[in-house]
């Protein structure tokens, strides 16, 4: 059985001193983010306006070809 690589690079793997962690940090914020910004974009699209607009472009998209 080969030995684990990773056991003998442990500096590659976790960094040293008190950034330990902040990658986990930055994507967990970078999700946090994502989600907000899809709840007020589904918000957005829902609301009748922009449900009438988009409805008003795909009709006078699908008649100009007459």
């Amino acid at each position: 059985m080969f030995p684990c690589p990773f056991r003998r690079l442990p500096g590659l793997l976790v960094p040293p001193g008190p950034d330990r962690g902040s990658t986990t940090a930055e994507y967990a914020l970078c999700i946090i983010a994502a989600i907000a910004f899809a709840g007020v974009l589904y918000a957005v699209l829902k609301s009748s306006a922009v449900n009438d607009a988009l409805t008003a472009i795909v009709v006078d998209a699908l008649s100009s070809g007459r």
